[in-house]
C-alpha cells in the first residue's frame, strides 16, 4: 500500500504555519517558501499565475480607464504591472521602464513647479507693489 501524498493546499499552509510562528522576519522566506510550493504543483501554478494575469491585467485597464480622470489612474496601472512583473518576466521589464518614465516625469514636474514659484516670488504684489 502506497501513502498518498498531502494536498498542495495542506503542503501550502504547513509552510505558511510554519512561517507564522517563526516571527516576522520570516515572512518573506515563508511567502518564497510558499511560492516554491506551488511551483512544484503543475495544475496549482497554472492556477495562481493565471489568477495574477487577471488581477495585473484588470488592474493595469482600470489603470489606463482612469488616466484621463481626476485621480491615481497612472498609479494604478503601475501598481497592475508591478502585480505582472511579480510573475511574468516580460511585464518585470515593461514595469521598470514605465517606472522610470514615472521618475523622470515627476522630477520634471517638481522642478517646473519650483521654476513657478521662484517666478511668482519675483512678481510684485498687486495690491501693494511689494515684492
Amino acid at each position: 500500500m502506497t501513502e498518498q501524498q498531502p494536498s498542495t493546499s495542506a503542503r501550502v499552509g504547513r509552510l505558511v504555519g510554519r512561517a507564522a510562528n517563526t516571527g516576522g522576519r520570516l515572512a518573506v522566506n515563508g511567502a518564497r517558501r510558499t511560492r516554491a510550493a506551488i511551483r512544484s504543483d503543475e495544475r496549482a501554478d497554472r492556477v495562481y499565475r493565471t489568477g495574477v494575469g487577471v488581477v495585473g491585467t484588470g488592474a493595469v485597464a482600470l489603470g489606463v480607464v482612469m488616466i484621463p480622470l481626476p485621480g491615481p489612474g497612472s498609479l494604478i496601472a503601475l501598481g497592475g504591472l508591478a502585480v505582472l512583473g511579480s510573475e511574468f518576466e516580460g511585464a518585470k521589464k515593461v514595469s521598470g521602464k514605465a517606472n522610470t518614465a514615472a521618475r523622470k516625469a515627476f522630477a520634471a514636474a517638481k522642478e517646473r513647479k519650483r521654476r513657478r514659484d521662484a517666478a511668482a516670488s519675483d512678481r510684485p504684489d498687486p495690491a501693494t507693489g511689494d515684492r
